[in-house]
Formats: structure tokens, C-alpha cells, sequence
């Protein structure tokens, strides 16, 4: 495994490259990826008033949705360490008519304290299994939260269950070039997270109480169109950039090759349904 520093640049290289992929399709993530974190959203039950950060906000979505819930008395605060994702956040959620509603670029692995803390309560959707030092950044979680506040967290869980995600690398790649290192073993990636064992362990070793654990299976819905399907699915993945970079033969080719495999979740006429494995990550700081 590379020690956390290489580890601390190749995430900041990563999300610089993906970023125009997530502006582009984010729409398309905060509908067609809703399901990704709805158990986290419905688990933290965020109630008027409480102020919530939300953690790997991207384009801003889950933070507008969390602003909502808790109401004018509230506060919901996004973080994400791409600037490029919490810019369009900005411009697609503007302060003006989200005024409890705010953003702020950091990278959880290198903070040590998070503006605006201490919250009611931390949401993440599909965020947390990509530290570097997810125990080190989960202490900093806990540390922002007040006594008694709570965690909910998505994380993707055993990659078998989710083989759409792999699909959409294996059948792009032959069509756009070498892509960027993959992770290894326990290293910043979709599936850091998927032990259960392991996603408690941190959780103890961050401080936090009341921790649970829960597998949910769930299922991403998207329409009949192969072609934005595969683009969507390329541009938020590792390939974005690589794919982004190719010409328009190379881009379409890759959108064949992956609406290949995706074939047998498409049922023609009705759409896609992408099943998906998560892990439900659940705790409170001491009280």
C-alpha cells in the first residue's frame, strides 16, 4: 500500500480529473444516484433546526436536500475537496434562495478541525471509503460532532453486488487508454469500505459509540437510453478522464463497449435497474 502522502496526491489528482464529469452529470447523479444514499438520509431523520454537514457533497445535491429537511432554522453545511464540484454546488444552489445553505472546500484527510462545529449530525453518501486514513478522517467527524450527535453514512459494500461499477470500467477501457492506478487492498477506492468488520473497526477506533453496521440492497434506476447511460456511468468513474481526453470515435466506442455489458440490466422499453450493495455506517460521538 503507498504511504498517506502518495496516497493524499493521487486522490487530489483523481478528483481534479473526475470533477468536470460529476458538473456535467450532476443532475443526473443527484436523481439516478438517489438511491445510493436515501438509507442514510432516512436514517438520520435530520429535524428542523439541527445543523448537518454533509461530507463528499460533490455538486451539492444531498447538502440542498439536508437544507431542506432542516428548514430556516437550520443549517446545512457541504464539504467536498474539489473546488470545481463546490463551484457549480454554488452555482446550481445559490445563497440567495438557499440561504441556509452553505459550502466549504476542504479534504477531510489533511483537516483537523471543520468550520462551523460543532453540528447535530454528519451525512455522507458514498464518500467515506475514499480516505486515505478513513480512521483519521472519522476522528475529525466525531470531533466536529456535538456530545451525542450522530453519523450516517453510505459506503458501497462487496464489489459482487455492484457489477454494473466494474462494468462500466472493463467496458470502456480497451477504447480510451491506460487509466489511472486502481486501488489495492485497503487503499482509497469503491470498495475500502466493503468489510464490515473493517467499516466498524474504524468507526471504534475514530471514538465513536453506538455503532452499527447494516447491509442494504438497493437498486439505481435510469431510462432507456444506452448511450447517456454509458456516458454517465464513464465520466463519474475512473475512466472519466482518460474518456473525456479520447476523440469522439474512441468516446463512442467506449459507450458501445460499456452498453455491452450493461445489456443484461436493461430491459427495453422501461429502462435500466443497476443493483447495488451497500453498507449503512451508523454511530454517535460520546455523550
Amino acid at each position: 500500500m503507498a504511504d498517506l502522502a502518495d496516497l493524499w496526491d493521487r486522490n487530489a489528482t483523481f478528483w481534479s480529473g473526475a470533477a468536470p464529469g460529476w458538473v456535467r452529470h450532476a443532475d443526473r447523479q443527484d436523481d439516478w444516484g438517489r438511491p445510493l444514499g436515501a438509507v442514510a438520509m432516512e436514517r438520520l431523520r435530520p429535524r428542523p433546526g439541527e445543523r448537518i454537514l454533509d461530507v463528499g457533497c460533490g455538486c451539492g445535491g444531498t447538502t440542498a436536500e439536508l437544507a431542506a429537511a432542516v428548514g430556516p432554522t437550520g443549517e446545512a453545511v457541504g464539504l467536498d475537496l474539489s473546488a470545481e464540484m463546490l463551484a457549480a454546488a454554488v452555482a446550481r444552489f445559490p445563497n440567495g434562495r438557499h440561504p441556509r445553505l452553505r459550502f466549504v472546500v476542504a479534504d477531510l484527510d489533511t483537516l483537523d478541525v471543520v468550520p462551523g462545529a460543532p453540528f447535530d449530525a454528519v451525512h455522507s453518501r458514498m464518500a467515506l471509503m475514499l480516505l486515505a486514513d478513513p480512521v483519521t478522517g472519522c476522528r475529525t467527524l466525531r470531533r466536529a460532532l456535538r456530545p451525542g450527535g450522530r453519523l450516517a453514512a453510505t459506503v458501497f459494500g462487496d464489489g459482487s453486488t455492484t457489477p454494473w461499477l466494474i462494468a462500466a470500467v472493463l467496458g470502456a477501457a480497451p477504447h480510451v487508454g491506460a487509466l489511472p492506478p486502481l486501488p489495492v487492498g485497503d487503499e482509497p477506492g469503491p470498495f475500502a469500505l466493503a468489510d464490515p468488520a473493517r467499516a466498524r473497526r474504524v468507526l471504534a477506533e475514530a471514538g465513536f459509540d453506538d455503532i452499527a453496521v447494516d447491509s442494504h440492497d438497493v437498486t439505481l434506476t435510469a431510462p432507456d437510453d444506452p448511450d447517456t447511460v454509458a456516458d454517465w456511468l464513464i465520466e463519474v468513474g475512473p475512466a472519466g478522464a482518460v474518456y473525456r481526453a479520447a476523440g469522439p470515435s474512441r468516446q463512442a466506442a467506449a459507450r458501445a463497449g460499456v452498453a455491452a455489458l450493461l445489456a443484461r440490466f436493461r430491459e427495453p422499453g422501461a429502462g435500466y435497474r443497476l443493483p447495488a450493495g451497500l453498507l449503512l455506517l451508523t454511530g454517535r460521538a460520546p455523550a
